[in-house]
């Protein structure tokens, strides 16, 4: 992330990648409300996981709702697919059309 933690004052501080690699500003979301979530492909609550979070998505993103997805392979290695195939799992499977971003190896 591009902006330290300690002179870091809100979320819309930081820089982060997405999952292709390109850098994304965090204050383009600000004025809305985010859930910024770990997401893993391999967890036990994956289908209930993605699924209710596309519906979230989908009931609140015209409100100024946004989900901010971040694969995480820190947790017992349930997320141990490349960004492009956790992409591919999210927007196939699950209809996610929420942003995902760069995988927290």
């Amino acid at each position: 992330m591009a902006a330290a933690a300690s002179s870091a004052s809100s979320v819309h501080d930081f820089t982060v990648k997405d999952a292709s690699g390109k850098d994304v500003d965090l204050s383009t979301y600000k004025g809305k409300v985010l859930l910024i979530v770990n997401v893993a492909s391999q967890c036990g609550l994956t289908n209930s996981n993605y699924t209710e979070l596309a519906q979230l998505y989908e009931k609140y993103k015209d409100q100024g709702f946004e989900i901010l997805a971040f694969p995480c392979n820190q947790f017992g290695g349930q997320e141990p697919g490349t960004n492009e195939e956790i992409v591919q799992f999210a927007c196939t499977r699950f209809k996610a059309e929420y942003p995902i971003f760069d995988k927290s190896v």
